[in-house]
């Protein structure tokens, strides 16, 4: 094997143990028996740097240009605020009732 080949298959084991690594964090913090909200937080950041991770090396955008990453990352910030205006409606269907 080439050397360049073998710090790519170096680089991948890395980057799957290193989720690996945060997936066994995420359940040892589940069994901890946290606050809802600090464990909500905590699992949120976590799957986000994993999403993180994901995309920029498996899905090799850290390899592209840097105009892609600035317009799919503005445009994720985008969406994911504006999920925020859903929520009191999700929030709502908790308290209704259905029709009988």
């Amino acid at each position: 094997m080439s050397t360049t080949r073998q710090l790519a298959m170096s680089s991948y084991v890395g980057i799957g143990v290193g989720l690996m690594v945060i997936v066994c964090i995420e359940v040892i913090l589940t069994y901890q028996h946290l606050p809802t909200r600090t464990l909500l937080f905590s699992l949120l950041c976590l799957a986000s740097l994993e999403g993180f991770v994901a995309i920029m090396y498996l899905m090799q955008v850290k390899y592209e240009r840097p105009i892609l990453f600035w317009t799919i990352f503005p445009v994720t910030l985008f969406v994911l605020i504006f999920l925020n205006y859903l929520w009191p409606d999700a929030f709502r269907m908790f308290n209704m009732r259905l029709l009988q």
